[in-house]
């Protein structure tokens, strides 16, 4: 009896040990698609996030294009600005020119509008009324001369 006690446990010690082998062996296969699983996951994800800094580093380059298209515009603008405040400074100086030369010639005719009443009113031979244009508020020929004035002399460049 103890043969065929001892040959029974054997039997089952065999049947127990085959079961753990495949059970180990079952249990090495899942670890190994878990781990193939794993590997892919990651690979997965480094590509996304490769991916996602290749699409920031675009986006970067873009702005960067953007900003300076846009630092462009401002210093042209700022340019044309310059210019036109340089220009209109000259404008103002000759319109400033312009408005002393009138009062000047307005008071130059209402001097001699004066001056032709009071001789007219009095006696005309002590006063000969010159030939010359300078006197002669409706020849004022001479001072049409032009204005000279530009940035170089307001600004002394």
């Amino acid at each position: 009896m103890a043969s065929s006690s001892g040959t029974s446990s054997g039997s089952s010690m065999l049947q127990n040990s085959g079961s753990e082998e495949d059970v180990q062996v079952l249990m090495d296969q899942r670890k190994r698609k878990r781990m193939i699983s794993n590997r892919e996951s990651a690979r997965r994800s480094r590509m996304r996030k490769q991916k996602h800094l290749d699409d920031l580093m675009a986006q970067m380059a873009e702005l960067k294009k953007e900003n300076n298209q846009i630092i462009t515009s401002v210093n042209i603008t700022s340019q044309h600005y310059m210019n036109v405040e340089a220009e209109n400074s000259v404008l103002r100086a000759q319109a400033d020119e312009l408005s002393n030369r009138l009062q000047s010639l307005n008071e130059i005719a209402s001097f001699l509008n004066a001056s032709n009443g009071v001789f007219a009113a009095g006696d005309s031979s002590s006063f000969n009324e010159p030939t010359d244009s300078f006197f002669n508020p409706l020849n004022l020929s001479y001072l049409n001369q032009p204005i000279m004035a530009s940035a170089a002399e307001m600004f002394h460049y």
